[in-house]
Parts: C-alpha cells; sequence; structure tokens
C-alpha cells in the first residue's frame, strides 16, 4: 500500500487549476493553427488569427484565455493500492480548487443554490469529482474548467435502438446546428452512446477530455462516424463565433458503453474552442 499525502493531492490541484486556464495544450493550440490555415472565410480567418493571439497572451502573461474560468470539473483514475494520508480526499479537490482560483485570480462562477437565492460561494467551489478506482498505486487527475456558455447548448435525448446510428448523428447535427454561434465555436464535440441516462451524459463529457484533441475512437466504426459528422459539422456554415465559414468544430470525440435492450440514450456535450484540460500524476 503507497501512502499519498491529501496535501499533495491539494497542491497538483491548485497548480492544475491555473496553469489549465493559462496554458491552452498544444493539441489544440495546432488543431486552431490548421484550422486557420484551411479556412475561406476572412472573417474567419481574422479571429481564428485573433484566438492565436489571445491564446499567446495568457501563457506569457499568465492571464485566463477567457473571462469564463468555469466549473471545475475532475476525472481521476485513483490507485486500489493507495492511502490517502494526512487528511481527506474530496477536501482536497475543495481546497486546492479554492487556493488555485483565488491564488490565479481567476473568476468565481459557482452558485450554492442552483435555483432560489443563487449566491456565489466566492471561491469556485465545490467542485464535481469523478472517481474510478483502477490497479495501481498511483493517482492520475485530470482536470478541465468547463464554461458556461457551451455547457448550456448540451443536450441528453432517450433514443431507442430503432434509431439506429443514423438518428445519433441526425441528434448530433441538430444539437451543433442548434447552438449557433452561442458556445464560442470552433467547439470541440463531445458524444456519449449507450450507458444509462447519467452514463451517457458523463461519456459525452469524458470525450471532451481525449488527448490527443482529433484522435479517433479506438473501434474503426465509431472512428468513421467522428470523421463524417466533423465534416458535416464544418458544413453547417456557423463558422468561427459563429459569423460564417468552414471552422465549426475542431474534433468530435464519440465514447460509448453497453446499454439495456429497450434504451439507446445519447448525449451531446458541446467545449468551446477553448478546450482546456490538465493532467497529472501522483
Amino acid at each position: 500500500m503507497r501512502e499519498i499525502s491529501a496535501k499533495k493531492i491539494e497542491e497538483a490541484v491548485r497548480e492544475m487549476c491555473m496553469d489549465a486556464n493559462y496554458n491552452l495544450g498544444e493539441d489544440v493550440v495546432e488543431c486552431i493553427k490548421k484550422a486557420k490555415d484551411r479556412e475561406d472565410s476572412p472573417t474567419g480567418k481574422a479571429i481564428l488569427e485573433d484566438i492565436l493571439k489571445n491564446i499567446e497572451i495568457g501563457k506569457n502573461e499568465k492571464l485566463a484565455i477567457c473571462q469564463d474560468t468555469g466549473f471545475s470539473v475532475y476525472f481521476v483514475e485513483l490507485g486500489e493500492e493507495v492511502k490517502i494520508v494526512d487528511g481527506h480526499y474530496m477536501d482536497a479537490f475543495t481546497e486546492g480548487t479554492r487556493r488555485g482560483y483565488k491564488d490565479g485570480y481567476l473568476r468565481k462562477s459557482i452558485v450554492d443554490d442552483p435555483v432560489i437565492s443563487r449566491i456565489n460561494t466566492k471561491d469556485n467551489t465545490p467542485p464535481i469529482v469523478y472517481t474510478d478506482i483502477v490497479p495501481g498505486d498511483k493517482i492520475k487527475i485530470t482536470m478541465a474548467p468547463k464554461g458556461g456558455g457551451a455547457e448550456n447548448m448540451s443536450e441528453v435525448r432517450m433514443l431507442t435502438a430503432a434509431h439506429g446510428i443514423e438518428g445519433v448523428k441526425k441528434f448530433v447535427i441538430e444539437r451543433v446546428e442548434k447552438s449557433g454561434g452561442n458556445p464560442c465555436p470552433p467547439v470541440v464535440v463531445g458524444v456519449g452512446i449507450g450507458g444509462t441516462f447519467e452514463k451517457c451524459a458523463m461519456l459525452a463529457k469524458r470525450a471532451l477530455f481525449r488527448y490527443p484533441i482529433g484522435s479517433h475512437h479506438p473501434d474503426k466504426k465509431f472512428a468513421e462516424v467522428e470523421e463524417e459528422l466533423l465534416e458535416k459539422v464544418n458544413n453547417l456554415g456557423i463558422g468561427p463565433m459563429g459569423l460564417g465559414g468552414r471552422t465549426t468544430a475542431l474534433a468530435v470525440h464519440i465514447e460509448t458503453f453497453p446499454c439495456h435492450i429497450a434504451t439507446m440514450p445519447a448525449a451531446v456535450n458541446i467545449n468551446c474552442h477553448a478546450a482546456r484540460h490538465k493532467t497529472r500524476v501522483i
């Protein structure tokens, strides 16, 4: 059994909150550069150039690349041979998030009561933490600050087997088209298929964490659907920031899970061009 201090998790989380908001991954940057080179619309090309300048400023000046510094979401692989000492597991994520957003001068966007009082918690907590128990003696933490504008453009739809893959494709295209410029395109489209009502939504969220961006589902059947959907999305003409062009999405990522014979749930979770995520292994 390997002992890991909760303080070590807390410090890693603190650093990730700032790093994710200041430094967009090179895989995303390269994807945006390639999109700029392909873009036919002068307006679209200019917007992509401005996005790249903004990314560079954030990196060099240690400033948030977007004013919406998001809801802190963590996917964690917790080794079954790990014992947390010197504190509690969830407290480490909460305190690390609190310190990261305070020390990094990041906007605090979380309200305590989602419906009535909606009072800001003033420290961007509580975070959302999804934990899988896996073999080994390490902790792998992947963090994403998930912006509210793109999150609002997401949807779960309870399809049936009769809808088939064509029904899923139609759903994805409809969702992106309906979203228009609201999620600050070019976007990354996460698609979850299978599981249950809540599982497919988590799959769609996890799809946004895929590294590198634009890599494909290991099953060739779904990899081909990803390519087809990306082409169709980019033919919608929404373009960068919704002002027209061929670059509406940078990637479409599909994640799948077995489901009940009577169901075929599907979800779309959209991320803006600031597809922020960082990973640490402790």
